[in-house]
């Protein structure tokens, strides 16, 4: 854990990204999720775009420079969305129409009235900050993926993810509102078939 503050621009596909390399665990971008990113940035042109649980913004850069009509990156973390604010601003993408809300994803799912024509959700495994509900991504994962089903614009997609390797799905469950395909094969990048349980995700359609 250093203090150096010190940020280096990458390039991933059309997008520059800061990451750090020094200061935390984490760098600001995780690259299993590479391609998924990729794809947000190929099918995002005219967009409603809503990353959940956002980090540092880096699908909504890519969904920023491959044409959005607007993003939304929700996240609890101030630390995570001023970093999001600077990706967004290295590639041009400032103004109302790219909007960083600090909140707890869940909660903020079930109030909002949005429509999205695509939807990113990331969930971290675990959470218990003291700022918001406690989440479980295996016990919560259908409350989850049924808000945010239904802030989906008629035809939209919402793609699925997690790194949870015991998770689940509850099929029986998600099937009486949207229909789940997993396509965590077409998301693991080569550099990650050493290890293909990286993450998993799936493909999330209203019924």
């Amino acid at each position: 854990m250093d203090q150096r503050g010190e940020f280096v621009a990458v390039r991933e596909g059309a997008a520059r990204l800061w990451v750090n390399l020094f200061d935390y665990l984490d760098t600001g971008l995780f690259l299993d999720h590479r391609p998924v990113r990729l794809r947000i940035g190929r099918e995002s042109a005219g967009k409603r775009f809503l990353n959940l649980f956002g980090y540092t913004g880096a699908a909504s850069v890519h969904a920023a420079v491959g044409g959005a009509a607007e993003t939304t990156s929700v996240d609890l973390s101030g630390t995570y969305l001023e970093w999001a604010g600077r990706n967004l601003a290295l590639n041009g993408a400032t103004g109302r129409q790219h909007r960083l809300v600090q909140a707890d994803a869940m909660a903020w799912l079930e109030a909002d009235r949005g429509q999205y024509e695509l939807i990113f959700c990331d969930p971290p495994t675990f959470s218990n900050s003291a700022r918001a509900d406690d989440f479980d991504t295996q016990r919560d994962h259908v409350r989850l993926l049924r808000a945010a089903v239904a802030r989906l614009a008629p035809g939209g997609l919402l793609l699925f993810s997690n790194n949870y390797r015991r998770f689940r799905l509850d099929e029986a469950a998600v099937a009486e509102f949207a229909e789940a395909r997993e396509i965590s094969r077409d998301t693991i990048a080569p550099d990650f078939e050493r290890n293909p349980r990286i993450h998993r995700c799936w493909e999330v359609r209203r019924r």
